[in-house]
């Protein structure tokens, strides 16, 4: 298909709404997640990373064996394993899957959060080696004679994999951050550039840098938008919903972990909050308030409406450039539901249609 639907699973239920319970891993709960998402229609899930969360490619792995039919994309934070072990992991876990995975790279914007697994970087310093090693996974994935590689934070001799990646694709790479620092590496390495949802005119402006560093390698990634949708039958009910979720999110900020941080220590989470300082409802149907209570905690500006209205909003997207949409709910698992059943069949059918008459997305 010419647009690209990914899920999220996670190791348990928790949301801004959803204080998490029970066991930190609930295997159950993976397993339910994976299959809701594959019978949905979604043609991945993501599987999220952070400094202290469960391994990212282990829950992977589980949610792979519920639903053979999903494929997974799986953040990965560089710097932390040899390239050439992660390589070699993601390549290997491929062939388990028969090419379903793809890999999330999150280089890391908080200083704070990487010295809880002791590292002490700047964040200069961070995307110049994610640079690297995403140099070195990719020779390790498409040599197959022995090479080396010496930079200023890896020097490799002699790599030479045996296992390389199912498809003779490769193993598609995604990429977030929204710094100078990460368009630059994003324009020489991502497969697909992955934003958060932000404004018509924020998503136009991105898109444009990101093709324009590429542009200087030769390279023409894809684009990712994520999003939380909030669908009810009629608009009304929809915003109404919204303005629930708002108020269940504050109520239970100190439960949940998304209280505002006194500091935004990313490029990405600015730019929400920079939208979200225009007003709670922007363009079609953009509503920030999430992100204003959260600080702008990752993905949590959604698109609020009937599944109609939501569609129209996410084509007006794709008529940007935007060809993959990570989308997730507040309430995860009936949400994921609720998408496959109602939202997601509407948007390719609008996609074809677009498609059928000639009408392409900004290129």
């Amino acid at each position: 298909m010419s647009v690209e639907f990914i899920g999220f699973i996670n190791s348990r239920s928790h949301s801004e709404i959803i204080p998490a319970t029970g066991p930190t891993v609930n295997p159950h709960y993976i397993e339910t997640a994976a299959k809701i998402h594959e019978l949905g229609g979604f043609d991945r899930a993501l599987v999220a990373f952070h400094s202290n969360s469960p391994e990212s490619i282990l829950i992977a792995q589980h949610a792979a064996a519920a639903a053979p039919d999903l494929g997974l994309l799986i953040a990965h934070r560089p710097g932390f394993n040899a390239p050439t072990i992660a390589a070699r992991q993601f390549a290997t876990l491929d062939h388990l899957t028969r090419g379903r995975v793809a890999v999330h790279i999150i280089t890391g914007g908080s200083d704070v959060e990487l010295q809880a697994d002791g590292d002490h970087t700047t964040k200069a310093e961070r995307y110049a080696r994610t640079s690297e090693y995403l140099d070195i996974v990719r020779k390790e994935w498409s040599e197959t004679t022995p090479f080396s590689y010496k930079g200023a934070f890896y020097d490799v001799r002699g790599a030479n994999a045996s296992v390389h990646p199912y498809r003779e694709s490769g193993i598609p790479v995604y990429f977030g951050g929204s710094s100078e620092e990460a368009i630059a590496v994003a324009g020489q390495h991502a497969d697909v550039y992955a934003l958060w949802g932000e404004t018509y005119e924020q998503v136009s402006q991105t898109v444009a840098r990101v093709r324009a560093a590429a542009a200087r390698h030769g390279r023409s990634p894809r684009f990712s938008l994520s999003l939380r949708p909030i669908l009810a039958a009629t608009e009304e009910e929809a915003w109404a919903r919204a303005d629930r979720i708002l108020e269940t999110a504050r109520t239970l900020q100190a439960q949940t972990g998304y209280a505002r941080p006194s500091e935004i220590p990313n490029e990405g989470s600015r730019r929400l909050l920079a939208a979200a300082a225009q007003g709670r409802r922007l363009d079609r149907r953009l509503w920030t308030g999430i992100a204003e209570l959260t600080g702008a905690k990752g993905n949590s500006t959604s698109l609020v409406g009937t599944p109609e209205q939501v569609a129209e909003a996410l084509l007006d997207y794709y008529r940007l450039g935007i060809s993959t949409f990570l989308i997730r709910g507040f309430d995860p698992l009936p949400d994921a539901y609720e998408y496959g059943r109602d939202l997601i069949p509407l948007v390719r059918e609008l996609v074809a249609r677009e498609e059928a008459q000639g009408t392409t997305h900004a290129a």
